[in-house]
């Protein structure tokens, strides 16, 4: 039987109006120390999004979300956030924040793969 180790999620959401308090689950980031694991997984689904907010800027969306990305991949293209260790980097995405992009609340689980596990909790909370 696979080991399984604990890992830690956020769902990304998109708040075109903070002061709504409505959002859209785009993406989950998903990080697990043991395995050296930070990774997210995003959809731009520009006709939801303009249903839910005409005046949403998909494109500048899709740029903020790529950068979650390049920041979970770490290095250079991360910026300066991208060169913190995988821990830190996992706390920035997800610290609290009030502007279009924002992480939920962190979840705790247990995973023997950790990229399947993302996989489906992107299917389960996004898609």
């Amino acid at each position: 039987m696979p080991e399984h180790h604990l890992f830690e999620y956020a769902v990304i959401r998109v708040v075109p109006r903070v002061e709504r308090e409505e959002f859209i689950n785009a993406g989950v980031i998903l990080y697990c120390s043991k395995l050296k694991f930070l990774q997210c997984l995003y959809t731009v689904d520009a006709e939801r999004l303009k249903a839910f907010c005409h005046l949403l800027d998909v494109e500048e969306l899709a740029a903020n979300l790529h950068a979650f990305e390049q920041i979970c991949n770490g290095g250079p293209t991360g910026g300066a956030i991208g060169r913190l260790d995988a821990a830190s980097r996992f706390r920035w995405l997800t610290a609290t924040r009030s502007t279009v992009v924002q992480a939920s609340k962190v979840h705790p689980g247990f995973s023997a793969d950790p990229s399947a596990t993302l996989l489906r909790l992107h299917e389960q909370l996004v898609l």
